[in-house]
């Protein structure tokens, strides 16, 4: 495929001397996020793009899987609560108290909600305010991928030895599109696993009962295995424990909503690739800064698909509504349920692929099992706006 209106450049030679301006600074920005970690982790260094090399790959190992899943619903130092409210004054009435007595105890406190309910959590804390780190969930949660790695960077940075954090959110609210609820639901169940049971954190996921589906909150109960609702015993009865991350990707994607665009790749077409998704987003206008991300995140799926998919793959390109979707298929099975999810150290051989296109991209949905293989979906909003709702 040819005669895009910017010049690409193949990763896996050398680039261009008219496409090295775009090419350096796109790189620039993964090296940012490989080094920022999205808060996560510093880094000094940057194993840059190219994902794969400049020889044919070879067979890579199996991922192993990582469980340890709390099945016991038994008081550990850590916890993971839903608190139930209606409207706006009774999730200040009952998140302000949890606060203060957090910050009464010496331990950090990170506040991520949207705007309003931030700013008015803010007022009602008073001075107390500045000893709370707020986040506006509308751009951490855009991805609730983002949110677990969000957690563990502010227990790095922001809580010495011996003090137990607390992190009060917000990742569901009515304004969440289909597609972002099912991957909010997913994240719940995996902060079950993604803190050990003898992690000193506390977190609190506020639900708004009065804007949500019944269907919503009775999911909420069964993610978490506390519930804070009216001084009600708070050992949530319907907790699914083990069962809700035994297989965290089968959920089924729904088809394309339009004809999309097919192409199948290998090592040697994976600048085919690149085009094709650039081509699409500069049609619907995604914008040069999140063109090149969407572009870098294709490249980097196609060629985890040609390392550890088998050696070919399919990616499929189409517009849904507000959004431009991206899809690679391989025969690749993932087992880690984290995957993506934690930024990989220099030492490990893989992850940062995944990684990467979790920051990038708007959504990022993952399926994967050993007999269907792996499909992986990235969705970007045209507008490059968060849906948020009042």
């Amino acid at each position: 495929m040819r005669g895009t209106s910017r010049s690409l450049p193949r990763l896996d030679c050398a680039v261009p001397a008219d496409a090295l301006p775009r090419w350096a600074g796109a790189r620039r920005g993964v090296r940012r996020i490989w080094r920022e970690g999205h808060n996560i982790a510093r880094r000094t260094a940057f194993s840059p793009i190219p994902s794969c090399e400049s020889t044919p790959p070879s067979p890579a190992p199996a991922r192993p899987p990582i469980l340890q899943v709390p099945d016991a619903k038994t008081s550990q130092p850590f916890r993971h609560e839903a608190l139930l409210y209606e409207g706006l004054d009774q999730l200040v009435e009952r998140t302000v108290p949890l606060i203060r007595e957090a910050l009464e105890a010496e331990q950090p406190v990170a506040f991520a909600m949207l705007a309003a309910k931030n700013d008015a959590v803010r007022e009602e804390l008073g001075d107390d305010a500045g000893a709370v780190r707020f986040f506006d969930m509308a751009e951490l949660g855009r991805n609730p991928a983002r949110i677990i790695p969000a957690l563990h960077s502010f227990t790095a940075e922001q809580a010495p030895p011996g003090r137990r954090p607390v992190g009060i959110g917000e990742p569901i609210w009515s304004g969440r599109s289909s597609h972002e609820l099912v991957e909010c639901q997913l994240h719940e169940a995996l902060i079950n696993v993604a803190f050990a049971p003898e992690d000193p954190y506390q977190i609190v996921c506020a639900y708004d009962v009065a804007a949500l589906d019944p269907a919503i909150v009775h999911e909420a109960r069964c993610t978490h295995p506390h519930v804070i609702d009216n001084g009600a015993d708070p050992v949530s009865r319907e907790y699914r424990g083990a069962l809700d991350v035994a297989s965290p990707f089968d959920i089924a994607l729904p088809r394309p909503a339009a004809r999309p665009a097919v192409l199948s790749f290998d090592y040697d077409t994976l600048g085919d690739v690149r085009e094709l998704v650039l081509r699409h987003a500069e049609r619907v206008g995604l914008g040069p800064t999140r063109t090149d991300n969407l572009v870098i995140a294709a490249h980097e799926l196609a060629a985890n698909s040609v390392r550890h998919g088998g050696g070919n793959g399919i990616l499929r390109v189409w517009q849904e509504e507000d959004l431009l979707v991206c899809e690679v298929k391989d025969r690749g099975h993932i087992t880690d349920p984290l995957v993506g999810r934690r930024l990989p150290s220099m030492e490990e051989a893989g992850g940062l692929g995944l990684w990467i296109v979790n920051q990038v991209c708007d959504l990022v949905q993952i399926r994967s099992s050993a007999t269907t293989g792996t499909v992986v979906r990235l969705l970007m909003r045209l507008d490059g706006r968060p849906v948020v709702s009042a």
